[in-house]
């Protein structure tokens, strides 16, 4: 992961992403505006991510794609302007993408992600991954999470979608509604020594969680008296996007 700079919003920054800051605050923007992203694959969800991602304010993002713009591609991916047929994806989506925010840096890699060297994903602080086989990903997040890199990887089936986040260990804060300790003195009873919840008042709670990496949640044995109980909080559309990105990357393979 590189070396985190100071970040310094200006008065033309604080007026473009004023809403934004109103949700998630200043030190969530000055974080934004410090990371480097990479994204790979730029398919229809692809784009969708690199809108969002480029409006959200992000130092710098790099779309990664080798393949070339489909009949199917100038349909579904908006980036991708008319009469752009045979040419690079990311290259294709680049002009349209750096106009949604010229305050973010945005280049194109037209090199094939199979061909990237570890090293190369070192240089960002989030690496994303859309459409990819899962060979792949399992590789992409062991280096990610090895070098203590944000990994998501997401991909869309018809009607479906899927992701999945490797954060590593990730900390965060949580919103709480504020429990009071009941006062004996001044009430009598069972009821008066129960705590109470207040909902008008809440209070900051730091949590921390650690995240598996996706080769690890990939060979989870269903079948082990530990995942029986995470069995039946799995919906069954979670095996039916497993099956289907098998076959499609099966598929694509021969």
């Amino acid at each position: 992961m590189v070396e985190k700079e100071e970040a310094v919003i200006s008065e033309e920054e604080a007026a473009q992403y004023d809403r934004q800051i109103r949700l998630w605050g200043l030190e969530a923007q000055k974080r934004l505006r410090t990371s480097r992203v990479l994204l790979v694959g730029m398919r229809g969800l692809g784009a969708e991510v690199a809108k969002n991602l480029i409006l959200a304010g992000v130092k710098a993002l790099t779309l990664l794609d080798h393949e070339q713009v489909s009949s199917e591609d100038s349909r579904a991916q908006f980036l991708i302007p008319s009469g752009s047929l045979g040419q690079n994806r990311a290259e294709a989506s680049l002009n349209r993408a750096r106009n949604l925010n010229p305050m973010v840096s945005v280049e194109a890699d037209t090199e094939n992600i199979n061909q990237k060297s570890d090293d190369f994903f070192t240089q960002f602080d989030v690496v994303c991954l859309t459409s990819c086989p899962s060979d792949l990903l399992v590789r992409v997040n062991h280096i990610c999470h090895k070098h203590n890199i944000k990994f998501f990887t997401g991909d869309v089936y018809g009607y479906h979608g899927s992701m999945f986040a490797d954060l590593g260990e990730h900390e965060f804060v949580e919103e709480k509604a504020k429990v009071t300790k009941a006062k004996p003195l001044v009430e009598d009873g069972p009821e008066a020594k129960k705590a109470k919840i207040d909902p008008t008042e809440t209070i900051l709670v730091k949590k921390k969680v650690q995240f598996c990496p996706l080769k690890d949640a990939l060979e989870i044995d269903w079948r082990s008296e530990k995942a029986k109980s995470a069995l039946k909080k799995t919906p069954t559309d979670y095996f039916l996007l497993q099956a289907t990105a098998f076959l499609r990357w099966h598929q694509s393979a021969q």
